[in-house]
């Protein structure tokens, strides 16, 4: 099979192969990017040499070895994260990842799942997994607009008005943080702690943290509540659920319209 059939503007028809297996839910873009140079992903018995590799099916592409199926219906799940896991595939320090705790949170049957964006070692709650490269990368894309809704317990003084402000964005070292909006709950702190309702729609590392640092807060506990439409709700811990279909569609349908206007 030709890799890099072309269209009759002499660009190559179809897609890169990094975009497909993404797509297939073998890894994320960059991860297949790392496969390939390490020589794991093969067409037709050869190993492919660039992720610049154009295809029109998966045909004869192999992954250390094993061949790779179609893309399998898009599914998308919701994984309440513990803190003490990393959101990754594996840690070369040695420490749990969230793989581990999915072993006995995922039903029998489900397939390979990536994760949504990330939640550090010590952040809990809503983490989204999906096995569907496309969704992935599209719902972390930060022009795509979805929210994050986090609950944070921080230690010091802080106003509603200072959180206000922040509705208008804040460059902190460097670096520029778009609109967060931020709201005290009533009646959720003891002492100095205090709970924080924040949601962000850019999803830079550590956001919510930096920010609530800079004005002055420690934060001792970080929940993240909702992702897009999809909340936490009562998952219990460790534990994960599978998205409804209509749900997903709906939700997709309107990531399509965004990004349409």
């Amino acid at each position: 099979m030709p890799t890099n059939p072309k269209k009759s503007d002499d660009r190559p028809e179809g897609d890169r192969i990094a975009k497909l297996l993404a797509r297939a839910g073998i890894a994320s873009r960059r991860e297949i990017e790392r496969m390939i140079e390490a020589g794991r992903i093969t067409l037709d018995g050869k190993p492919v040499e660039t992720p610049a590799t154009f295809l029109t099916t998966l045909k004869g592409v192999a992954v250390d070895g094993k061949p790779v199926a179609g893309p399998e219906p898009t599914q998308l799940y919701a994984f309440h994260k513990p803190t003490g896991l990393i959101t990754a595939e594996r840690d070369p320090a040695g420490r749990p990842t969230i793989y581990t705790a999915l072993r006995n949170a995922l039903p029998n049957g489900a397939p390979r799942l990536m994760p949504i964006g990330r939640l550090d070692l010590n952040t809990e709650g809503l983490l989204l997994l999906t096995n569907d490269g496309g969704l992935k990368r599209q719902m972390e894309m930060p022009s795509s607009g979805v929210p994050r809704t986090y609950r944070a317990r921080a230690f010091g003084d802080v106003s509603q008005e200072q959180l206000e402000d922040l509705i208008e964005g804040v460059e902190i070292d460097g670096v520029r943080y778009g609109s967060i909006d931020a709201n005290l709950e009533r009646g959720g702190g003891s002492g100095k702690n205090q709970w924080i309702e924040m949601t962000i729609t850019e999803g830079k590392n550590r956001e919510v943290r930096r920010v609530l640092e800079h004005l002055g807060l420690k934060v001792n506990r970080l929940i993240r509540t909702a992702y897009g439409p999809f909340a936490l709700g009562d998952l219990p811990r460790g534990q994960a659920a599978r998205i409804r279909k209509g749900d997903l569609d709906r939700f997709r349908a309107t990531l399509k319209q965004a990004a349409s206007k």
